[in-house]
């Protein structure tokens, strides 16, 4: 078939790349000069299986609520004049029980086992380098109740056969040297040999490469106008290059999209609502200072819910929710106060290792954002859409990286009518997500 893949992020190049392993002909789109420059492009690197856990908890809607006048909280709630969000709000809180949480990190967890398996031989049969690590992923604690709450998450992703192990501080100095100078106020840790890290953007443009080198056509710098309809089924997506401003149209049998948080503005112009709304990321990139005493393991501060990995010669420290629509700016009084954390927490933990300076003190920390396409469960929605010839691949939330590969794989094989081995519900081939369905073709979702 001829397939048409809207969006080169990690998402719709590893769909595309995929689609070509079984013979298809692919298109690859996106607005920007390269794959992998909007949300894909500094996350936090981390390949989390052991941390395939849902937003949504019984917990989550009384620190939503607390966190709300905190700029520098995990999760920042920022309420818009926008019906999307309280509706996307409202089927949040409808997962915030403990029924809907165990079934949620069941399907997240299966997807990035698969999508782990997927990603390592994809290296193998490709052998893109992308700064990769696979030292593990280690949870530090400096809160005693939030330790001991640890053990019941550890074993329920051991429930789910990831083997997260509960460790001391000792063990966990022995994992990361490099947290001694914060030893004294570490009360213990989590740690999972088998997750890795790795730059997701310099992975995907690889990838990217390689798919133009196997026969796709790479259309950058393209913007998608419109898709064309009639009778129930997309016949077109009609696209404007951003350098000439040329129009042109594509034709297909089938058409992905895979566009991130941009998915449901698109999707609602041919009148199909899917509950994804942006969740703004944070990240800070830092030069090393003292390259001997950075840390080599991958880690996530459960004190200010932020990840950290190094990526070579730099450190690169991500995290933070902020639900308040498609704002991307970083100068606003809230961007600073997150900017300012990111830098705040790396000296705390490692001082002196990376260069920590704000730009007004001479110091150059690379600052990025980006939109997460959350669902209200945090499974993405994958399979395919009430039009006919529409598919959908979106929805990943903060675990795009995590489950980028497995979820291009799934989709070109539900596109070429194989059934994925992989434990969870895909949207047009499964009934039940969740006791309601996530796509609607009506005006309002369920």
């Amino acid at each position: 078939m001829r397939v048409v893949v809207l969006g080169a992020g990690i998402i719709g190049t590893c769909t595309a790349w995929h689609l070509l392993q079984r013979g298809h002909e692919v298109v690859l789109v996106d607005r920007q000069p390269d794959a992998a420059l909007e949300t894909s492009f500094a996350n936090a690197a981390q390949i989390s299986v052991s941390y395939c856990e849902p937003w949504a908890n019984r917990q989550a809607p009384l620190k939503a609520l607390k966190w709300m006048f905190d700029a520098q909280a995990p999760l920042l709630w920022r309420p818009q004049l926008d019906p999307a969000q309280w509706r996307w709000l409202w089927r949040f809180l409808l997962q915030c029980n403990d029924r809907a949480f165990e079934r949620n990190v069941a399907q997240l967890v299966a997807l990035g086992a698969y999508s782990h398996a997927t990603l390592k031989q994809m290296v193998a049969d490709t052998g893109i380098e992308y700064q990769r690590s696979q030292r593990g992923i280690a949870h530090v604690y400096s809160d005693a109740r939030a330790f001991d709450e640890a053990a019941a998450a550890a074993e329920l992703m051991r429930r789910h056969g990831v083997q997260r192990q509960v460790v001391g501080r000792d063990e966990l100095l022995r994992i990361e040297p490099a947290l001694s100078a914060y030893a004294e106020r570490i009360v213990g840790g989590t740690y999972t040999p088998s997750d890795e890290h790795g730059d997701a953007r310099v992975f995907t443009q690889a990838l990217a490469r390689l798919c133009g080198q196997r026969g796709a056509q790479l259309l950058f710098g393209h913007a998608v106008q419109r898709l064309e309809v009639a009778g129930g089924e997309v016949q077109g997506v009609h696209l404007r290059c951003l350098a000439t401003g040329q129009a042109r149209a594509l034709r297909a049998d089938a058409y992905v999209v895979a566009c991130g948080s941009y998915t449901t503005p698109l999707l609602a112009t041919v009148g199909v609502h899917v509950p994804i709304y942006p969740g703004k990321g944070y990240s800070a990139t830092l030069a090393l200072r003292e390259p001997a005493r950075a840390p080599q393991v991958s880690m996530i501060d459960d004190a200010r819910k932020i990840a950290i990995s190094r990526l070579g010669d730099r450190l690169r420290v991500a995290g933070t929710i902020e639900l308040g629509g498609f704002d991307l700016r970083l100068d606003t009084p809230v961007a600073r106060a997150r900017c300012h954390m990111l830098l705040q927490r790396i000296e705390e933990l490692f001082p002196g290792v990376a260069d920590t300076r704000p730009p007004q003190q001479g110091g150059e920390p690379q600052f990025w954002c980006g939109l997460r396409p959350a669902t209200p469960t945090n499974i993405p929605l994958i399979g395919r859409l009430p039009l006919q010839r529409l598919w959908i691949n979106a929805g990943h939330g903060t675990l795009g990286w995590t489950h980028g590969a497995g979820s291009g794989r799934a989709l070109a094989e539900l596109i070429s009518g194989e059934r994925p081995a992989l434990a969870m519900h895909f949207v047009g081939v499964d009934s039940a997500r969740g006791g309601a369905p996530a796509v609607r073709t009506a005006s309002r979702w369920a």
